[in-house]
């Protein structure tokens, strides 16, 4: 690793939420931020939900995000690498990014070494105890099934069913559930203290939560929530 280029790490975005005026003004400021670290990085990690919603079928995706998709892929033309996580809202991304812009995917946790330091990274979704309901959800989503019966689904039909339960599982979401629970109650928390038992990390990196967090699991462990 070039020790004089950063990593950097950004999760979240939700693009597309709550409506097209509001998320293009955040999108700008995404590829605005691109194009400041761009020289500076290493390599970039999207740890997940930079989409509110995506889907893809065989010869359609969603339509927008061009500026943000444009400057991805000419940041990957560059040699740059962009690691681009699934999150609970856009896990059906399939073989469209990684084809046309370059991102490299990743559906599930991945441990990387910089500088001598061991990160897990990952989105953060159906990690830790409880939260049963959803875990079985995700295993419904992915299911191969029930992928080949949304691609059978016409594409604005696909898309209104995505958008709306999306917001509906937004606005069903409770106000505790969006600031610090305490370290004893975070379920992001738990797992990486499980992890911890089995082997050593230094860094542990998710999003998901939309609650920073910065806490120091151990003198040599830092939990890190984007």
């Amino acid at each position: 690793m070039n020790t004089n280029k950063k990593i950097f790490f950004l999760s979240d975005a939700h693009l597309g939420l709550p409506n097209h005026d509001e998320s293009l003004i955040r999108e700008k400021l995404l590829v605005k931020w691109l194009d400041e670290i761009k020289n500076d990085a290493q390599e970039i990690y999207l740890v997940g939900d930079i989409f509110d919603f995506w889907f893809e079928h065989k010869r359609v995706v969603p339509k927008g995000f061009t500026r943000l998709l444009g400057k991805i892929s000419e940041i990957c033309d560059s040699g740059i690498p962009i690691h681009y996580f699934t999150g609970n809202h856009d896990l059906w991304v399939f073989n469209y990014l990684p084809k046309e812009t370059g991102v490299i995917l990743h559906r599930e946790e991945i441990i990387k070494e910089f500088n001598g330091k061991r990160f897990l990274i990952a989105h953060g979704d159906a990690l830790g105890p409880k939260d049963t309901s959803f875990k079985i959800l995700k295993k419904i989503f992915l299911n191969k099934i029930t992928q080949w019966f949304f691609k059978r689904l016409h594409p604005n039909f696909t898309m209104w069913i995505g958008i709306n339960w999306s917001k509906s599982s937004r606005y069903n979401d409770k106000t505790e559930n969006l600031k610090f629970l305490g370290e004893d109650k975070e379920r992001l928390i738990a797992y990486a203290k499980q992890k911890l038992e089995k082997e050593h990390f230094d860094y542990f990196i998710f999003g998901h939560r939309h609650v920073p967090m910065e806490i120091m699991l151990s003198q040599s462990t830092k939990f890190i929530n984007l």
